[in-house]
């Protein structure tokens, strides 16, 4: 059975202590919800933030993480250096790492592997630009890039992949995907599941949306029966906003 989910992604924001008061603040909110919580801080608050929530219903995840297990990287973070510091999940794929740091399939594909070799969950992201919406192509985008990063996994190994579709026209603009939008999409991403690895994979597959999921939208959105939980961007950065989000359910 598939999970509810809502996870904030803080991307490149807040120093060690705006990260404490967050976490402070995150702390304080009450959970009436039965959703998984996450947040993914900064690479180098993460064992701080891991400590602070150590006994909180909250889990700690990562941002990214390089495919190579160790070497010449300079400024990367291995899937190990993840785990030594309690880490044990990592979005991969996040349309700004694509957009600004050129991942293309092939190496979220490798990122995918490694993360998996070393039993980290994966939150995989992918989505369409406006241009694609507009020219209706918006479903094959999706689906190239679920096939080309994921189909050379066995089935078992979807057990520890969460699926966050982002349109990318919606993220950080204030615009946000119809609730009828996002259901479509999410029940065509469910259905690309199904045709290539039957049912079971498909209906316990979690599929978050992110694109600008807001306290007043999100109930209409996590309404609908293919949207399992949020990726969420800004409105992660206020506690009060980020629990209004996760109690939507």
């Amino acid at each position: 059975m598939r999970k509810n989910i809502v996870a904030g992604n803080w991307k490149m924001n807040n120093d060690l202590p705006l990260s404490e008061a967050l976490i402070s603040d995150l702390k304080r909110q009450t959970k009436t919800s039965n959703a998984e919580v996450m947040i993914a801080p900064t690479f180098t608050n993460l064992w701080h933030a891991f400590e602070a929530t150590r006994h909180d219903d909250i889990e700690v995840i990562a941002q990214n993480m390089h495919f190579a297990e160790n070497g010449a990287y300079t400024g990367e973070v291995s899937a190990d250096m993840l785990k030594s510091v309690g880490i044990n999940t990592v979005i991969l794929g996040h349309s700004e790492r694509r957009a600004y740091f050129n991942e293309d399939d092939a190496i979220l594909a490798k990122k995918v592997d490694q993360a998996l070799s070393k039993d980290l969950r994966v939150i995989f992201c992918f989505g369409e630009e406006l241009a694609d919406r507009k020219a209706a192509n918006h479903e094959a985008v999706v689906e190239s890039q679920i096939k080309n990063a994921l189909f050379h996994l066995d089935a078992s190994a979807f057990k520890n992949i969460v699926l966050a579709y982002e349109p990318v026209w919606a993220i950080g603009t204030g615009e946000t995907a119809s609730p009828e939008q996002a259901q479509d999409m999410h029940k065509f991403i469910r259905k690309t599941l199904q045709d290539k690895y039957g049912n079971q994979v498909a209906d316990d597959m979690t599929i978050l949306y992110g694109g600008s999921v807001k306290p007043a939208n999100a109930k209409e959105i996590f309404s609908k029966p293919d949207v399992d939980g949020g990726l969420i961007g800004g409105a992660a950065l206020k506690a009060e906003d980020f629990y209004a989000i996760v109690n939507a359910f």
